[in-house]
C-alpha cells in the first residue's frame, strides 16, 4: 500500500511534467516560426548555456549539475527539432565517439549523416547538405587532429561550439582466450592510446590493422573470429562483440575535444572563446611580434598549434585559441593592429566548453 501511494505520486508528477513540456514546445514552435521569418539560427549554444547556468544556480534538490545537463540537453535537442529539423553530419560510422558526442548535443531525434572522413563533413556543410557538423580536433594524449586544422583553413564553416568528452577504450573480441587473437583492429589513435595494456598482455606484436574509426574496428572484429578490436563500449554493444577488458587506455584522464560547425555567428557570452588561423609575417620575430599584441591588450591565449601549409613548402600557419569574443573591443584591437602585417582567418567565437 505504501509503495502504491508513492507510485501514484510519481504518476501525478509525470503528468504535470508532460503538460509543462508541451507548454514549452508550444513556445518553442512560436520562436522557431519567428526565427525562420528573420533568418536567425535555430541552435544558439550561448543561450542554452545561460539556461543551464540559471537552472544550476536555482537547484537545491537531488539533481547534480551533470544530471541537469543530461536532462535539459535532450529537452533542447527535441526543441530544436520542433523549431526546424536539420541534418547533422559527423565523422562516422554509427557508434563512433564523434557519433556519441553528436547525440549528446542533438539528441535521439536528430537526423544524422555518418561520413567516412573529416573532410567529407566539411564538404557536406559547404554544399548545404547539413546544417551542423561534428568533428574531433584534439586529444590530450595524441595532440591535434591535423586534418581538422587543415580543413578549418580550407573551408568556410565556423566553429559554433566545443565539447570535451572522456574517452575510454575497451578490448573486445569473440575469441575465448587472448592467445587466439591473431589480429587487432583499431583507429591508430586508439591503438596508440593503449600501448601499455598491449605490452602488458603480450599483444603489441600481433598484427595491427588500422581502421578509419574505432566503431569500424568493432564491426570488423565482429566478422573476423580470430581478431580483436580496441573500441568504445557503445561500439562493442552496437556490433555485439564481447568486452574482455574495459578502460584499457594508458591515460585514464583521456579526453578528446570536439567541434560543432555551422554557418552562423554566435552572440557574446560571459564564457566566450575564439579561434583563429594566422600566417605571421615572414621575417625574423614575426611570430613574437604577433603574440605580443595579445599581451598588450590583455587577452589570454589558451592554445597555439603550428601546422604546415602543404602547398607552400615549409611555410607554417598557426592555430590559436584565446579567451573572448570576436566582437570584444580588445580582440578587435588585436586584429586591427595585425591586419596589415599578418594574414588572419577568424574560425569562430563560441562558449568555452571546459
Amino acid at each position: 500500500m505504501e509503495l502504491d501511494k508513492y507510485r501514484k505520486q510519481i504518476d501525478d508528477i509525470d503528468d504535470e511534467v508532460l503538460k509543462l513540456l508541451n507548454r514549452r514546445m508550444i513556445a518553442v514552435k512560436t520562436i522557431g516560426d519567428l526565427k525562420q521569418t528573420t533568418g536567425s539560427a535555430i541552435y544558439r549554444p550561448e543561450r542554452e548555456r545561460e539556461i543551464l547556468d540559471r537552472l544550476k544556480a536555482l537547484n537545491d534538490g537531488y539533481l547534480n549539475d551533470d544530471a541537469i545537463d543530461a536532462i535539459f540537453q535532450e529537452v533542447f535537442a527535441v526543441s530544436r527539432n520542433i523549431e526546424l529539423p536539420e541534418n547533422i553530419a559527423y565523422l562516422g560510422p554509427k557508434g563512433s565517439f564523434t557519433h556519441q558526442v553528436a547525440q549528446s548535443r542533438f539528441g535521439a531525434m536528430g537526423r544524422y549523416i555518418g561520413l567516412n572522413s573529416i573532410e567529407a563533413v566539411f564538404t557536406v556543410l559547404a554544399n548545404k547538405e547539413a546544417k551542423y557538423g561534428v568533428v574531433p580536433i584534439e586529444n590530450n594524449t595524441e595532440g591535434a587532429v591535423g586534418i581538422t586544422l587543415d580543413c578549418l583553413g580550407k573551408y568556410e564553416s565556423q566553429i559554433i561550439a566545443e565539447i570535451y568528452m572522456d574517452i575510454h577504450h575497451s578490448f573486445v573480441s569473440t575469441c575465448e582466450s587472448l592467445k587466439d587473437v591473431k589480429k587487432i583492429y583499431s583507429h591508430p589513435q586508439g591503438y596508440n592510446q593503449c600501448r601499455t595494456f598491449l605490452e602488458e598482455h603480450f599483444l603489441s606484436d600481433i598484427d595491427f590493422v588500422a581502421t578509419k574509426s574505432t566503431a569500424l574496428a568493432a564491426k570488423m572484429a565482429a566478422k573476423d573470429k580470430k581478431s580483436a578490436a580496441i573500441c568504445s563500449h557503445i561500439a562493442a554493444k552496437l556490433y555485439k562483440v564481447p568486452i574482455l577488458f574495459e578502460k584499457i587506455e594508458d591515460n585514464l584522464a583521456n579526453k578528446t575535444r570536439f567541434l560543432i560547425l555551422s554557418d552562423f555567428k554566435n552572440a557574446k557570452s560571459n564564457k566566450s572563446k575564439t579561434s583563429i588561423l594566422a600566417k605571421t609575417a615572414d621575417k625574423p620575430g614575426g611570430l613574437v611580434e604577433f603574440l605580443q599584441t595579445f599581451q598588450k591588450y590583455g587577452v589570454n591565449l589558451t592554445k597555439i598549434e603550428s601546422r604546415p601549409i602543404k602547398e607552400k613548402g615549409f611555410k607554417t600557419v598557426f592555430y590559436l585559441d584565446f579567451e573572448g569574443h570576436i566582437d570584444d573591443e580588445r580582440v578587435q584591437n588585436i586584429l586591427e593592429e595585425n591586419k596589415t602585417s599578418h594574414d588572419i582567418k577568424w574560425l569562430g567565437s563560441y562558449v568555452n566548453g571546459e
